[in-house]
């Protein structure tokens, strides 16, 4: 009887451990060279791990890093389902446009406003059907002044009006990450430096800019459920 009751706890143990571990939430983040560093030791995806672990709460998460270097929305969606969808994730954190405005240009390769708009509601479109839910970003900065002198301002400023309207009209979660980056410059770039702030080279994140990242991210992601 002892050998049965036990086998019996034995079992109830290992059905308790296989449901807990089934309920960690799946969080991707899918974007280019800032997400793939991201992933990196000091970057903000590892950042909010520290986070996680610091409140306790780490192992209620597993945060992946999907981010590419160069890519742009078109590429993002190419590798939508093996990158992201194949994981089955629970969230998935769009964050990309950096690449789409920059390569018009550095490359001539950017990506017109209304191919955007068309491809970022194909991707949301296909992770709400895997049955994941989706977070969205604003694109940071292509330079750091803050007078507005940064060559592309406006056409940040142009897609990241229109990341919010997307956001607003499919009453998504938003991570304003370009209005958290000119607030932070407003009152910590008094010289009007144009890099070195929250970037290494007026794009990449450098500590205090992944740091930013990580902070605005979870302060919309802890609310998604």
């Amino acid at each position: 009887m002892n050998k049965l009751i036990l086998f019996g706890l034995f079992i109830t143990a290992m059905f308790l451990m296989s449901f807990n571990a089934a309920k960690k939430q799946k969080i991707i983040f899918l974007g280019d060279s800032i997400t793939e560093a991201g992933a990196n030791a000091g970057g903000y995806i590892r950042l909010m791990e520290s986070m996680l672990s610091k409140a306790g709460i780490a192992d209620q998460f597993e945060l992946i890093g999907a981010g590419i270097g160069g890519n742009k929305i078109a590429d993002l969606y190419l590798r939508l389902e093996h990158d992201v969808l194949s994981k089955s994730p629970d969230v998935v954190v769009i964050y990309i446009g950096i690449n789409d405005v920059w390569h018009k240009k550095s490359a001539g390769t950017g990506t017109d406003l209304w191919k955007f708009e068309g491809f970022y509601d194909a991707i949301v479109k296909k992770i709400q059907a895997s049955g994941a839910k989706v977070v969205i970003c604003t694109p940071t900065v292509i330079g750091e002044r803050t007078d507005y002198s940064n060559d592309l301002d406006g056409e940040l400023n142009m897609f990241s009006n229109n990341i919010r309207a997307f956001a607003k009209k499919n009453n998504l979660p938003l991570v304003d990450l370009r209005n958290a980056f000119l607030n932070y410059t407003l009152q910590h770039n008094p010289n009007n430096e144009e890099k070195g702030i929250l970037t290494s080279d007026r794009v990449h994140l450098n500590a205090a800019g992944n740091q930013l990242v990580a902070e605005e991210m979870w302060k919309v992601l802890k609310a998604v459920k």
